[in-house]
């Protein structure tokens, strides 16, 4: 089994949105190590952070961090072992359009 090391995702999310970071391919296994958000305004704001498997429609068990607080100019960040399978899905959602999250990890094929 091939292993890539990687950016596995990048996104700026709309305000309120839940947007989809990441996706793992088919055939694919992923594991994201970390994951940080940048809060580049000055203004306070809140995010989340969930999993939803094989794509699975938003539910409150997805959810790793809830309406989390990020003060202005800051970053967050997780070090964290999530293990995905193919078709699982990392969303992300921003009260405010301010905030950039990266996801980091490796594919496994």
């Amino acid at each position: 089994m091939a292993e890539t090391r990687k950016v596995l995702g990048q996104v700026v999310p709309n305000a309120t949105t839940l947007t989809d970071a990441y996706t793992v391919p088919a055939s694919t296994q992923a594991v994201v190590s970390s994951i940080t958000v940048s809060n580049n305004s000055a203004v306070a704001t809140s995010f989340r952070i969930s999993v939803a498997v094989a794509g699975a429609a938003d539910n409150a068990k997805q959810y790793l961090y809830y309406d989390v607080v990020i003060t202005g100019n800051t970053t967050f960040a997780a070090v964290i072992g999530i293990t995905l399978g193919a078709a699982d899905v990392v969303r992300v959602y921003a009260t405010l359009a301010t905030l950039a999250f990266n996801i980091y990890g490796v594919e496994l094929t």
